[in-house]
């Protein structure tokens, strides 16, 4: 493959004469405000294209990166549009523009699934495509789980903006199909969001791992009914009443230890007190309540 030759040369090109690689979905209200920006201050960066390699599309030109400013000057009813011609063959345009629209600080979750997935057919594994696209690795292989394992349905919860593709990869490292579908409506529904719905998904994969039923009957038995995304808040909610508890607990023992201590350290200035530890052959203290007297200089031995 040869090297793209770079150019900063800026010139005007027909609209028409551009052909756009890797075309993708624009929300409006984006497009809209695009379009305000170039009528109001003009376009502030050219787009950036390359001669077109291939004579199917009639096109002298192949849109490596600006799309929405090329689409928003034709619809501002410009014909020609500032731009910077690159030298790149055909393989090297679709991989440009495929990297720029991954590595956009704002890009869509189907342009983010679709540019990896067309990165990874073009024999790109997760290693190279998180450098090209500055993406992490680790990120990037749960894209590439998500739709090589063909979890069609969570890909369109993202494609309908139900959900974030972090979300999606979360619910599909769930193992259990049924319970995927549970966690999805969960999330769909509002009834936990952000790390209370992590919790929750964290807690149904361990008690997966050990063996431990999500739900028993009254008698302590395992319940083979299927299981709701009710039942899964009754038992987020109960280990959150339980963690609660523990932490009051927790908190009324802290409380009682800082009491013994301040009573410990006021008994131990009283020389009379002392006295007496000696009369009755008292003279050392448990080292744990030591350490405890030291840490807060209170004792001294």
């Amino acid at each position: 493959m040869t090297q793209t030759s770079k150019s900063t040369k800026v010139t005007l090109i027909p609209i028409e004469e551009v052909n756009i690689l890797n075309p993708r979905v624009r929300n409006q209200k984006t497009f809209d405000d695009i379009i305000d920006n170039i009528a109001e201050v003009g376009l502030k960066r050219p787009i950036t294209v390359t001669y077109c390699h291939s004579s199917d599309t009639g096109k002298k030109y192949d849109l490596i990166c600006g799309q929405g400013r090329l689409e928003a000057f034709a619809a501002c009813g410009e014909m020609d549009i500032p731009a910077i011609i690159i030298d790149a063959d055909e393989e090297q345009a679709l991989i440009m523009s495929l990297v720029e629209n991954c590595a956009r600080r704002k890009h869509s979750a189907m342009d983010l699934m679709q540019g990896i997935g067309i990165l990874q057919k073009q024999g790109y594994d997760a290693k190279d495509i998180a450098k090209k696209t500055g993406l992490s690795i680790d990120y990037t292989k749960s894209v590439l789980s998500l739709m090589n394992r063909g979890e069609e349905r969570l890909i369109a919860a993202v494609e309908a903006g139900k959900m974030p593709i972090t979300i999606a990869i979360q619910i599909a490292e769930t193992h259990d199909e049924d319970m995927q579908q549970v966690l999805q409506q969960i999330y769909e529904t509002k009834k936990l969001r952000g790390n209370r719905f992590l919790y929750a998904r964290k807690l149904i994969e361990s008690r997966r791992r050990r063996g431990k039923a999500l739900l028993k009957d009254k008698g302590g038995n395992r319940k083979s009914a299927v299981v709701s995304a009710d039942d899964v808040l009754k038992v987020y909610q109960k280990e959150v009443d339980k963690k609660r508890l523990l932490m009051r607990k927790a908190e009324n023992t802290n409380n009682r230890l800082l009491f013994i201590i301040e009573a410990m350290k006021r008994l131990l200035q009283e020389e009379h007190f002392n006295t007496l530890l000696r009369a009755e052959g008292l003279n050392t203290i448990p080292k744990p309540l030591v350490d405890l007297l030291s840490e807060r200089g209170h004792y001294h031995g």
